[in-house]
C-alpha cells in the first residue's frame, strides 16, 4: 500500500504543494482542518502530516501552537516552502471588476497592502485553494481569490495578478509529524534542531532560570513562543527550537538545567535543518 501524507486544505493548496515537493513519492490526503490531518496520523490512517508553523511575512500559525501540546505526535522534520500568491478571478474578469477577495487569513495578511491598494473587501476562508474553488463555482466577476498558480489551472481561473504578496521571498515553515519517533544519527557535518515544550514553575524569575542553562553551555535558542499553559493561571507554557542535536553534550547539560526549573518538559523531536535553495 502506498504511503501517504496529510495536509489541511483542498487540492492545489500550498500545503499540498509542500507535500509534493518534500515527499513526491507519497500519496497526498486533503483534510478540512489541521486537527483532522494530525488526528488521521495519530489513528494510523495516514503515515505523516505536513503542518504549517509560521510564515516569514505573516508570522506564526497560532492554531498550531495550541494543538501541539494536545497531540501525541513527534516532529521528524521541517520543510521550508517558497510561497508566491496569485490574484485569481473567473474567466473573462479584470482587475476593475473585482470588489471582494477571499483566502486563508495567513494569505490575506501576506497580501494586505496590495489588497488595500485595490480597495478590495477581504473575506477569510479555511484555505487558499478552497477559496479559489468557491470563486470558480459561484462564477461572479466581482469575487476573487488569493491562491497558487497551480490552483488557477485546476479550477480554470484567470490570473489577474501574479506575485501578489507584499514582500517577495515569502516562505512558510512546516513541521513533519509522525507517530513514530525518529532521531537522525548525530553527525558533526550536519545541522540539527531540537524542539520541545515545557511549563515554568510558578516562582520568581522562573523563565530566566529555566533558560539559563542554554546560555552557560553555549547553546543557541532559535525560537521561543509562549502561550497559556495546561494548568490554568499557574504558569505559562513555552515552545522552543534549539540549535543542536539532543545527543550533543552541551545540549544535554542545558536540558538537565531546564528540567530542574521547569515542569512538564516534553521533547517534540530532533531533526535536520532544512535548507531552502
Amino acid at each position: 500500500m502506498k504511503q501517504s501524507i496529510a495536509y489541511q486544505g483542498v487540492e492545489g493548496a500550498y500545503s499540498e504543494q509542500a507535500c509534493k515537493n518534500a515527499y513526491p513519492h507519497l500519496k497526498t490526503i486533503a483534510c478540512d482542518t489541521f486537527f483532522e490531518a494530525m488526528w488521521l496520523v495519530e489513528q494510523g490512517d495516514v503515515d505523516i502530516a505536513m503542518i504549517p508553523l509560521e510564515n516569514s511575512t505573516a508570522g506564526r500559525v497560532e492554531e498550531i501552537y495550541r494543538l501541539i501540546p494536545k497531540m501525541a505526535l513527534h516532529v521528524i522534520g521541517e520543510h521550508y516552502e517558497s510561497v508566491s500568491h496569485c490574484l485569481l478571478g473567473v474567466k473573462g474578469s479584470t482587475l476593475k471588476d473585482i470588489k471582494y477577495v477571499a483566502s486563508h487569513p495567513q494569505a490575506l495578511a501576506q497580501c494586505h497592502n496590495n489588497i488595500l491598494k485595490l480597495s478590495l473587501c477581504a473575506e477569510a476562508k479555511l484555505d487558499t485553494a478552497g477559496a479559489a474553488k468557491e470563486v470558480a463555482v459561484i462564477g461572479d466577476k466581482t469575487k476573487a481569490a488569493i491562491a497558487s498558480k497551480l490552483v488557477a489551472d485546476i479550477y480554470e481561473l484567470e490570473i489577474l495578478k501574479e506575485d501578489f504578496e507584499d514582500i517577495k521571498g515569502n516562505v512558510t515553515r512546516f513541521f513533519v509529524l509522525s507517530t513514530k519517533k525518529y532521531i537522525p544519527p548525530f553527525k558533526l557535518d550536519k545541522s540539527y534542531i531540537t524542539s520541545l515544550i515545557f511549563q515554568v514553575r510558578d516562582i520568581p524569575s522562573s523563565l530566566y532560570k529555566a533558560l539559563g542553562g542554554f546560555a552557560t553551555n553555549g547553546v543557541n535558542l532559535l525560537k521561543i513562543e509562549s502561550y497559556m499553559g495546561t494548568k490554568a493561571l499557574q504558569g505559562s507554557q513555552f515552545h522552543i527550537d534549539i540549535d543542536g542535536h539532543i545527543e550533543s553534550k552541551p545540549l544535554r547539560l542545558a536540558l538537565e538545567e531546564l528540567a530542574f526549573f521547569a515542569e512538564d518538559v516534553r521533547m517534540l523531536g530532533t531533526y535536520e535543518k532544512h535548507r531552502l535553495h
